[in-house]
């Protein structure tokens, strides 16, 4: 803990408000609120913390704080700043994960899909299904129920669903207004929790059907029941006021939180989340906080009801959501409530251990790549490699490692513009002099430690452009390969020398990584500018065939083997003139005899 920030904590005030940790690139790695400020950030330095918040509080150099009015204001605060900064130590649900629903589309003709998006489009969604092959099956039965129109665009004229009763066929024939409003009435009632009644209507008419003799018709009937036994009847924790709510349970241990959310749609239990991420204050604002962002930074819709364990400032959360939220103290509610923390505690008491082990094992190895070439310790590596065969489509890409980890929104491509034949150096200095003088102008993250897939030669390369044109001093590290193109050494000095890593230790494994997810990354790159210029360079050889003309074939075939097999008469209906179409036969035709005869 440095001058500065003791000094700091002397003068906190003792009201509610946002704190914003910063490192020594004055970058904000941690977003926090609290009721009392003094005390909530001078815990961070004087109390006996967990490893992981050890290791937040080691990149500490500085902090600022925000004072609100109220604790509410805060929250609000809160989850603005972690929007703003994204802090690489905050609570976010990064998977971003989107869950399907059930739609019925607002369209003259509608129809019902599964879609991930939820928009404000008049249409009716159903769920969230956090498992997508339930909302799938569930479709597939309303389909075999409810004939509602299935294509995207109308056709001319009825296709196989029709024939199999799937479809009314709007293309084709007349369907009122009012015979749709009832299809619709119907899906809805049906995922509203009247596919009980819909099923004893189906159990008459098997019975009807068996008492007239008509076994095939009963038969189906029955298979029908058992598909809505199947797809709808899975849960039996019903709650007999059909509202839609939100329940959620959450269990802490060790700098670690899991939380549990079921989904109870008309009364029934659904589906369930499970996020389990550290933490870095207190449980209870962890867990405010992680609400917050599970509506705010994701499509979930806001049900009619949130549910809350006891001792979870409800009101908060309520004035922040803008819905109803409640603590449960007895019944059934109660008991989901109980359910929901007792799978948290059982999903942390399972995952804890490898998810700990696992995150420990890579800052380990970040801090040991350090601490072995005697520098500060690399929280961000850069990684560097080129691509062309024998000159040909020079391009170069770059990737980054944050933590152990790829950041895969930072990962960037170059098509080497200088460098018109086989010269892996002169490439190697172009993609650090475009790369590095970017970050200098627009005031980007400097990498702590730059790695070139390469020996002495790419190193020399590298290291002239960034101290002697660019004035930059970043640690530099060549990554050898043996004959297998696998990881032989890591180059490290002046002059470069090979690093003495046990090849099963987790640096090397690291190392390894980066330098496979850089040479995949580059060679990914290179194959599709160079399938992309052979397309173009085999089209450009046709008379006629200019770049508006090559974009129209490629859009409308896909392939070139596609635009070989298409006759005269589908070149024609797209604009080209027979001349040039009887030029395109031609060619393929000329150079397929070639290369059969060679």
């Amino acid at each position: 803990m440095n001058d500065q920030i003791k000094e700091k904590l002397k003068i906190l005030p003792d009201k509610p408000g946002c704190y914003l940790m910063k490192n020594k690139k004055d970058e904000v790695i941690y977003v926090g609120k609290s009721k009392i400020l003094k005390n909530r950030v001078r815990s961070y330095f004087t109390s006996a913390n967990d490893l992981k918040t050890q290791r937040l509080v080691s990149e500490i150099v500085d902090f600022e704080y925000i004072v609100t009015s109220s604790e509410m204001e805060a929250l609000i605060l809160e989850m603005n700043l972690v929007k703003k900064y994204d802090p690489k130590y905050n609570i976010m649900l990064k998977d971003d994960k989107s869950y399907p629903y059930l739609k019925i589309t607002n369209e003259r003709h509608p129809r019902l899909i599964v879609t991930r998006q939820v928009k404000k489009d008049q249409g009716k969604y159903f769920g969230p299904y956090t498992n997508v092959s339930a909302a799938r099956e569930t479709k597939k039965l309303l389909d075999r129920l409810y004939p509602l129109r299935k294509c995207n665009v109308m056709p001319k004229r009825v296709c196989l669903y029709y024939h199999i009763g799937q479809c009314l066929g709007p293309c084709e024939f007349n369907v009122s207004k009012e015979t749709n409003n009832e299809l619709v009435q119907n899906i809805t009632s049906f995922l509203n929790g009247g596919h009980k009644d819909i099923k004893n209507d189906i159990k008459e008419k098997m019975q009807a059907a068996s008492e007239s003799l008509d076994f095939e018709k009963a038969k189906e009937y029955r298979d029908l029941i058992e598909h809505i036994e199947a797809v709808m009847e899975k849960q039996t924790m019903d709650l007999t006021d059909l509202t839609d709510r939100d329940i959620f349970g959450y269990s802490f241990d060790k700098g670690w939180m899991c939380v549990q959310v079921f989904f109870v749609r008309n009364g029934k239990l659904i589906e369930r989340d499970v996020s389990v991420f550290p933490i870095y204050n207190e449980p209870s604002e962890a867990f405010i906080s992680f609400i917050a962002s599970f509506y705010t930074h994701s499509n979930h819709i806001k049900p009619k009801e949130v549910n809350v364990p006891i001792g979870i400032d409800y009101e908060l959360i309520q004035d922040y959501l803008d819905v109803k939220v409640k603590t449960p103290y007895r019944g059934q509610k109660k008991k989901l409530i109980d359910l929901a923390q007792e799978n948290a505690q059982i999903a942390l008491n399972e995952k804890f251990s490898l998810i700990e082990k696992n995150e420990e094992r890579t800052i380990q190895a970040v801090e040991y790549l350090g601490e072995t070439l005697d520098i500060e310790t690399p929280h961000r590596i850069e990684a560097i490699d080129n691509s062309n065969i024998q000159g040909a489509y020079p391009v170069s890409a770059l990737i980054v490692f944050e933590d152990g980890k790829p950041k895969k929104s930072d990962y960037r491509k170059f098509k080497i513009k200088t460098v018109d034949q086989p010269d892996d150096y002169e490439m190697m200095r172009e993609v650090i002099r475009r790369r590095y003088k970017r970050v200098l102008k627009e005031n980007l993250p400097l990498p702590d430690l730059l790695l070139v897939d390469g020996a002495k030669g790419q190193m020399s390369a590298a290291k002239d452009v960034l101290e002697n044109e660019l004035g930059l001093d970043i640690p530099l590290c060549g990554l050898a390969k043996n004959d297998k193109h696998k990881t032989s050494e890591l180059l490290y000095g002046d002059p470069p020398e090979p690093i003495a890593l046990d090849r099963q230790s987790q640096p090397f494994y690291l190392i390894q990584r980066i330098q496979e997810e850089v040479h995949r990354f580059a060679v990914t790159f290179h194959r599709q500018i160079r399938e992309k210029g052979s397309i173009q360079s085999t089209l450009d050889e046709i008379d006629g065939i200019g770049p508006k003309r090559r974009q129209l074939l490629m859009q409308h075939f896909g392939s070139i083997d596609a635009i070989k097999e298409a006759t005269s008469d589908d070149l024609t209906k797209l604009g080209i003139p027979q001349t040039v179409a009887e030029q395109i036969q031609e060619y393929f035709i000329h150079n397929t005899n070639e290369n059969g005869s060679q």
